[in-house]
């Protein structure tokens, strides 16, 4: 059976989804479309293939982990970048590691943040290109478009008889509106989605002939690389010794050897909220509700509420999204500049484009629920069976009391068990740590107080998750 191994490409920001999406938790690894996360659905349309490889940023390796096993992919490798280099590096780190095991193997690559209707329809086009992979050839799926698109770059075809499969004739930028209406007229062009089918051998010899640098510096990053078991751990300073550059630009528009496959299967790159309010069913009105949202007499609108009611009346063409500490509004049609918001807010030195008021961390999650001068007060939740690093702090003291659930606490070398209802002081500079020895989860609450409660005030001294 001819191998094809899935490579997922997990990095990104998804800042045009913002305030939902941000950098410690960008939209792959939310549930956008259905119940399952944009990475989970990615992984659902690969089931059946070989071992997948999945390229991410370090900062998200245990949700992208948590993830893959909850929809029963426990056999796959990950290799996890400090910093991202784009597109052409990740898959080079993965055609490389690949090509280790074996060099003939075909790589079906695919960004983790992508909606297609027709599966089915995908796995066809797959077939269709696989021929031209085994033969040398990099073959990339050009979406059929259905619109004058001018959020996408477009792919031209070449003059042949074959409509299945076509050499790139050329890449084109994205186009303004008329040039976009000559190319879907045309029937020429396709819509560039960014996935690729091809040999680690053949892309890793193209990459070698037109990007030297990325394909000599990628293999030393991946040579020092910390490798356990299935879990592939880059190095910072071999990671930005690698030029940034994407796919198209490094390889494909240079080889001699590309193909466009034709793929028609209601794909979107979910790009922005107004890409999505395209995607998701509407009710009769055109309106996307999400969450907790009523709506009174509105139209063609998406309205995303977080944690509690979000009331819309007599809206039309609008686009709103709160959190619980951020809140979008914006005109659908103008939904594309939430980049722009998204720069002022790093500019002012705001971490709102970071994190959310909850944050995700591998043994469970925090949540900041008040705070002012000297104190903050976090709902915390830890997992069954899982365990804070043993660690302290210089400058805050810290309070726990819990809420439910079963907690040991380590406090200096003292040993505390905690019951509901029951508390414990945990003084500046007191090595601590709190693990769940039960089978439920753990609720408490964590006050803290002290001259600088930011996050990395934190000395640790053992951790079973393997963070400094």
């Amino acid at each position: 059976m001819t191998s094809i191994i899935p490579v997922i490409l997990c990095g990104g920001s998804g800042t045009r989804l913002w305030p939902k999406s941000r950098k410690m938790l960008p939209k792959q690894l939310l549930s956008l479309t259905g119940e399952q996360t944009m990475l989970q659905q990615t992984l659902e349309r690969v089931r059946g293939f070989d071992k997948p490889i999945i390229v991410c940023n370090e900062d998200h390796r245990f949700m992208v982990a948590q993830q893959a096993q909850e929809v029963g992919f426990k056999n796959f490798t990950m290799i996890t970048e400090p910093a991202g280099r784009n597109t052409a590096p990740a898959i080079a780190f993965a055609a490389i590691a690949a090509a280790n095991e074996n060099e003939s193997a075909n790589l079906l690559v695919l960004p983790a943040d992508h909606l297609l209707e027709d599966v089915e329809q995908f796995h066809r086009a797959v077939d269709i290109g696989l021929e031209k992979s085994m033969s040398g050839g990099l073959i990339t799926f050009g979406i059929v478009p259905t619109a004058p698109e001018t959020g996408y770059g477009y792919i031209q075809k070449a003059a042949g008889e074959d409509d299945q499969v076509r050499p790139i004739a050329q890449f084109v930028e994205k186009p303004d509106k008329a040039t976009a209406t000559k190319y879907v007229e045309s029937e020429e062009y396709f819509w560039n989605a960014g996935m690729f089918l091809f040999s680690a051998k053949s892309f890793l010899e193209d990459l070698g002939e037109h990007a030297p640098k990325i394909y000599q510096t990628a293999a030393s990053a991946m040579e020092n690389a910390k490798v356990e078991s299935d879990f592939v751990k880059l190095k910072l300073d071999d990671t930005n010794a690698i030029p940034e550059d994407s796919i198209d630009y490094a390889v494909m528009e240079k080889t001699s050897r590309g193909f466009v496959v034709p793929l028609a299967c209601g794909w979107s790159d979910v790009g922005s909220w107004s890409s999505l309010w395209e995607a998701l069913d509407k009710d009769e009105q055109g309106n996307v509700a999400l969450g907790d949202v009523l709506m009174e007499d509105c139209k063609n609108s998406l309205v995303f509420g977080e944690d509690h009611l979000v009331a819309a009346v007599g809206v039309e063409n609008l686009v709103i999204v709160d959190t619980k500490n951020a809140t979008l509004v914006a005109p659908k049609d103008r939904a594309q500049e939430v980049k722009a918001i998204v720069s002022k807010i790093k500019t002012a030195g705001r971490d709102e484009h970071v994190i959310h008021r909850e944050v995700a961390r591998p043994w469970g999650k925090y949540d900041s629920i008040g705070s002012g001068p000297r104190f903050q007060v976090k709902r915390i939740t830890v997992n069954p069976g899982a365990s804070l690093s043993l660690q302290m702090h210089h400058h805050r003291a810290e309070h726990w009391v819990v809420v439910s659930g079963t907690a040991i606490v380590e406090r200096d070398g003292e040993e505390i068990m905690l019951s509901e209802n029951e508390s414990v002081y945990i003084p500046i500079g007191a090595k601590h740590r709190l693990r769940n020895p039960g089978i439920l989860p753990i609720e408490l609450i964590e006050v803290q107080s002290g001259s600088y409660l930011g996050e990395d005030d934190i000395v640790r001294f053992d951790d079973v998750y393997g963070r400094n």
